[in-house]
């Protein structure tokens, strides 16, 4: 049973016995070294008898160690041989000298910070080229061989992936197809040409709007759901087991998200097209009086279905770059939770960015083409 630490004095003829009982914990040591430090406080020839403790953690060891230095010299400890490694590692750490602290001046470390941003940016972007190669290597692997592809994981991953997010991306390009209409009539009704409003919704939503939300909604979904779960298994350490085993991380946790995405991608851009129409049609049916066969008719007249595959002709290439860059996210935590939090955010943010950015070069490249 737990006992509490306590002690007792023998005097002899020149020197002083502190036979010391008891847990000297954190816990239930309370005030014992301070009254062993008043007791043996001036006191010569002190003799520390530790043989009869029951435990001893380092609040203990600390205790005692300032107890007997407030003696006349240092006492003489008699301890096991484990519980004096304990108090020569404490005795060790208390006699450390601190670490002195280097104030820079504020341009340094400017500099500084520059300096170590820049070679930040280039070890990511070798990770990134290191990363490609070896999904590449496993895409190769998996189109040789397919019966090697988890494609129970495959599907499950496609249902989370994209069934679940169904809701969200049709009532978010919902929404922004109704703005679009709404700004658009505003705009057009000043010059009598509200009926071009059919046009602008249709080139919107089908070239923009419908493949750019998805994708960002995927970005905040999906990329930070992959980048937390790998980055979980690096972290419990499943995925150092996997590589004892034989088993290749790519082939088992990058390759299935990857497949995953690329093939969900265009089913929600899909769903997202007809979600964004809709809108559209609800406003111009009830803020411009008009019909619905009209509507349908300029669609299909003046925009046609090339706007549509323009817009869907990005989606593979920002599934690829988002389902990446969460997967690349994950495989880089440390062993920590703030390694998790900060590599999850840093998932969402550059998915976000190189969905944005996909999209204007995108629009550079069929600007030119003039398509």
């Amino acid at each position: 049973m737990p006992q509490a630490a306590d002690y007792q004095l023998k005097d002899n003829d020149q020197s002083v016995t502190a036979v010391l009982t008891g847990d000297w914990t954190a816990i239930l040591m309370g005030a014992a070294p301070e009254r062993l430090a008043a007791d043996l406080k001036g006191l010569r020839g002190v003799t520390l008898d530790l043989t009869d403790i029951g435990r001893c953690d380092t609040s203990g060891a600390w205790g005692l160690l300032r107890a007997g230095r407030d003696g006349a010299g240092g006492p003489a400890i008699v301890a096991p041989p484990e519980l004096q490694r304990l108090l020569d590692l404490v005795r060790q750490a208390g006699e450390a000298a601190p670490t002195p602290s280097h104030r820079h001046r504020s341009l340094h470390g400017l500099f500084e910070r520059i300096g170590r941003g820049v070679m930040g940016l280039w070890d990511a972007i070798v990770d990134t080229f290191v990363f490609n190669g070896r999904l590449l290597t496993a895409v190769g692997r998996a189109a040789l061989h397919p019966r090697r592809i988890r494609w129970a994981a495959v599907f499950s991953l496609m249902e989370r992936a994209g069934l679940d997010a169904i809701p969200i991306v049709a009532t978010t390009t919902f929404f922004i197809g109704a703005v679009v209409g709404l700004l658009g009539a505003n705009m057009l009704s000043q010059f009598g040409a509200q009926v071009f409003v059919v046009e602008l919704i249709g080139i919107a939503v089908l070239r923009e709007f419908n493949v750019l939300i998805t994708a960002l909604l995927l970005a905040g979904r999906s990329a930070s759901s992959f980048a937390a779960e790998i980055g979980a298994m690096k972290m419990n350490q499943e995925i150092d087991a996997m590589q004892v085993l034989g088993v290749d991380p790519f082939d088992a946790l990058v390759l299935p998200r990857f497949l995953a995405l690329l093939l969900t991608i265009p089913l929600l851009t899909f769903i997202a097209t007809l979600a964004g129409l809709a809108g559209g049609w609800l406003v111009a049916v009830t803020a411009l009086d008009l019909n619905t066969s009209v509507f349908i008719q300029r669609l299909i007249d003046n925009v046609g279905i090339t706007h549509f595959w323009v817009g869907l002709s990005k989606a593979p290439v920002m599934a690829m770059v988002i389902a990446g860059i969460g997967c690349r996210q994950g495989l880089e935590v440390g062993g920590d939770v703030e390694s998790l939090g900060r590599r999850v955010t840093g998932a969402v943010v550059e998915a976000i960015f190189a969905a944005i950015f996909i999209d204007a070069v995108f629009a550079l490249i069929y600007m030119e083409l003039k398509i």
